[in-house]
């Protein structure tokens, strides 16, 4: 159970120590690493802006067998095996899953995740790092943290990158997304492809208990997306009551590694193109990053060899990856045209949607949950990307 050091506004002490472990970041993929090192007697310090389960920016919603199988299922809101896809003409199309998929609420399954843990944590702001041979120290605006193994879990902005500048919105390889949660019901899980909202994305209603999760996501960073999720609520009936939430989103695989520091979710560009879908990617290589880290911690392999595995690791998706990019890039170019409509009648045949998003779920396994890290290879059928 993570344990705070100190406290907010006028009580907030200098930060400064010595540490094994530094996870920078403490939402899903932070959370993931400090689980993997439960119980390998490391000193491991978690620190982030906020406080964990605090700042929401997202539907909140993965795969089931996801949640289960790490033992957070009583964050579970809604469940769903079908999802509904609408287009303008007014036709929905109803495809059932191979595997369902669930609403979670986000405070409850961070505290739940941080509970598998063995860690310190506390708030401070990341502003960057001085890389050692052997010690890095990692900058905040309450003092300089020290340790030999850091993660950067901090999100899109990759604060600990060495050219953070390179991947500055709206001139950089990122989606951007918004949403509101007012009070509602609903039983479906529904996208929309229809270009009245946007065109190069789609929007989004995800039931969650009492509230309806609704918003429109942008493949371009250039394109607003306030008034389009403002349009939507308002044709569902529903408001905008409950505020806005949003974030922009990586669709482009980064290196995981770089100068001694692993990169885990969005700062490694962990979020799947055409679906940004993220939460499930940044734990499966939260998990994988910190299976590495505790083989370091036990002595049985050196930082430098981690950092080699878990790049490569990270690397052997890239073709998955990349196809997604190239199904997004389709997406954005005939969003507007007839030719999508026929795209989703080949799409809707029951054998094509067990087939593919079979094979979508084993880019990121639930069973990876359960088990030690393993070999990731590219499915002989499937080319790798040029």
């Amino acid at each position: 159970m993570p344990v705070r050091a100190t406290k907010r506004g006028a009580e907030r002490t200098p930060l400064a120590g010595d540490h094994d472990v530094i996870i920078c970041g403490a939402s899903f993929a932070g959370l993931a690493v400090a689980r993997e090192l439960a119980g390998s007697g490391a000193d491991v310090l978690v620190v982030d802006r906020y406080e964990i389960g605090e700042r929401q920016t997202s539907a909140c919603a993965a795969p089931t067998e996801w949640l289960a199988n790490l033992g957070l299922e009583a964050s579970v809101r809604q469940t769903f095996r079908d999802l509904v896809v609408h287009r303008p003409s007014g036709k929905a199309y109803r495809w059932t899953l191979p595997w369902s998929f669930s609403t979670f609420d986000y405070r409850l399954l961070c505290a739940l995740l941080a509970e598998q843990g063995d860690f310190t944590f506390d708030t401070a702001k990341v502003d960057g790092i001085t890389r050692g041979g052997a010690i890095h120290t990692v900058h905040t605006d309450r003092g300089d943290l020290r340790a030999p193994l850091v993660v950067d879990a901090l999100g899109w902005r990759r604060v600990l990158s060495e050219t953070p500048d390179a991947i500055q919105p709206p001139n950089a390889r990122l989606s951007r997304g918004l949403e509101v949660h007012p009070p509602a019901t609903g039983e479906d899980l529904e996208l929309w492809l229809d270009p009245k909202y946007i065109g190069p994305g789609y929007s989004w209603a995800f039931p969650a208990g009492d509230e309806v999760r609704t918003g429109v996501g942008s493949f371009d960073p250039h394109l607003h997306v306030k008034d389009p999720t403002v349009a939507l609520a308002t044709d569902l009936g529903i408001g905008t009551e409950g505020g806005y939430q949003g974030n922009w989103i990586p669709h482009r695989l980064r290196p995981a590694t770089g100068a001694g520091v692993f990169f885990v979710g969005d700062s490694a560009g962990h979020c799947l193109p055409t679906t940004a879908e993220g939460i499930r990617t940044a734990l499966y290589f939260g998990l994988a990053a910190g299976r590495e880290l505790r083989r370091v911690i036990e002595g049985r392999q050196t930082r430098e060899q981690a950092l080699a595995r878990y790049g490569s690791f990270s690397e052997d998706h890239r073709w998955a990856f990349d196809w997604l990019w190239r199904v997004q890039c389709l997406v954005s170019g005939i969003n507007r045209y007839p030719a999508m409509d026929t795209a989703l009648n080949v799409m809707s045949r029951p054998k094509l949607i067990r087939w593919a998003f079979t094979h979508y779920l084993d880019i990121a396994p639930p069973s990876f949950a359960l088990q030690g890290a393993r070999p990731f290879t590219r499915p002989a059928a499937l080319p790798l990307a040029a």
